[in-house]
């Protein structure tokens, strides 16, 4: 079964989605990368506007470590050495591994879904990526497609769940396997893992451990929908939770939790994207 990767670079998943393509890159079809940046998303002044808006001053740690700072390492630090495919950026890694990238500007053209179907893909594959496919698109590889969610669906539905999970009481942390569908994180259940919550874990690196923590299970429903075997529950559909407001973060804040601390600007400079 030939899939479609799409993704983006940051810390909460490139580790995992690194090693991820070089356990097989031969059942890859190619890997479509987005830029949370890209001008038809606002760029990067226009996105940091929107989440100081909406989320205030407190969810800019989250943002710049998960996304600009691998990016600045890239740019200032030595090159990883060959091999080291958690420090080398995923292009790189691809092209090392002869695995066509794609830039994805908008995951829903014409153009793209041509792409698609022009690969031969018979699965889409979305891991940390920050575009939502439509029915159509979907509908463009045989098996449509699936994506890992880091947090229990149906309950953490939304852009950072892995926030969402930390202002809860008692706070539940996993990670979903699921079905993509046109309603966002929505799609039926394939599989889903639990993780214990740790004392001072952040909400980024929550999401990097849970992104590691889905590639065994990954492999598994990858084969089982290869095989025509996979097991789907449909979920009820709870409310979408989108990115957290002021009063949420400040609350994250007396819980003594944040959304991104010293450990994450290390996982940062590692990854070098």
């Amino acid at each position: 079964m030939r899939i479609a990767l799409l993704t983006l670079e940051g810390v909460a998943a490139s580790r995992a989605v690194r090693r991820f393509i070089a356990a097989d890159p031969g059942r890859l079809a190619f890997v479509g990368l987005s830029d949370p940046f890209r001008p038809e998303a606002g760029g990067a002044i226009g996105q940091t506007a929107k989440r100081l808006r909406h989320s205030g001053p407190r969810i800019i740690p989250y943002l710049f470590l998960n996304f600009s700072a691998p990016r600045i390492a890239g740019a200032v630090l030595p090159r990883a050495r060959a091999g080291d495919v958690d420090r080398t950026p995923i292009p790189r890694l691809c092209r090392e591994l002869g695995v066509p990238v794609v830039d994805v500007r908008d995951v829903n053209a014409p153009a793209f879904r041509e792409r698609l179907v022009q690969s031969g893909a018979d699965l889409i594959l979305t891991f940390h990526f920050d575009q939502i496919l439509r029915a159509e698109t979907i509908g463009s590889a045989a098996a449509g497609g699936i994506n890992v969610h880091p947090g229990l669906l149906p309950k953490h539905r939304g852009p950072v769940p892995t926030i969402l999970a930390l202002l809860d009481d008692p706070v539940e942390l996993g990670v979903s396997i699921h079905r993509l569908a046109p309603t966002i994180d929505a799609g039926a259940l394939l599989a889903q893992v639990q993780m214990p919550d740790v004392a001072g874990l952040t909400a980024l690196e929550a999401a990097a451990r849970l992104h590691e923590a889905a590639l065994p299970e990954l492999d598994r429903v990858l084969a089982d929908i290869a095989a025509g075997r996979a097991a789907e529950r449909l979920l009820p559909v709870l409310p979408y939770r989108g990115f957290p407001t002021p009063a949420e973060m400040r609350r994250l804040s007396t819980k003594g939790r944040r959304g991104a601390g010293w450990r994450d600007l290390a996982a940062a400079l590692r990854l070098r994207a």
